[in-house]
């Protein structure tokens, strides 16, 4: 941090204006899961899922880890959803004591409408990439 320049008043605000656009964005992505029948845990389940960085089916491990939950909490959250129709669960064919989740039908619907919200929302985005690049 020795060398780094003093923090300005003007990157405090952008700081400020950063933090108040990703929790405007953060609000209206909520609003949308609930507005979708979905809690916002649930919402970023689903993209979490279907969001997987690998071609494999995500473990309730790689959930947790993608949700940045403990594992008990991840599985908790898993359970409510599969209660609901939106996920199911299967133990994994090379090690069974894994558990692999992927969506449903009713999973996939629902995401794919709250992601087409979402794409269009960050579209709209206020400048937010002259906002970051003003941290430079």
């Amino acid at each position: 941090m020795s060398g780094a320049r003093p923090l300005s008043v003007a990157d405090y605000r952008t700081l400020a204006r950063f933090r108040r656009a990703l929790r405007s964005f953060l609000r209206f992505s909520e609003d949308a899961a609930r507005a979708a029948g979905l809690t916002p845990a649930q919402h970023q389940l689903l993209l979490a899922i279907k969001g997987h960085p690998t071609d494999t089916t995500p473990s309730a491990s790689d959930v947790a880890d993608a949700l940045q939950l403990r594992l008990h909490s991840a599985v908790e959250l898993i359970d409510r959803a599969e209660a609901a129709g939106l996920v199911v669960r299967r133990s994994d064919p090379i090690d069974a004591r894994r558990h692999l989740v992927s969506l449903t039908p009713l999973g996939v619907e629902r995401l794919e409408g709250l992601s087409r919200q979402h794409r269009a929302e960050l579209r709209d985005f206020p400048d937010m990439m002259k906002v970051l690049r003003a941290l430079d």
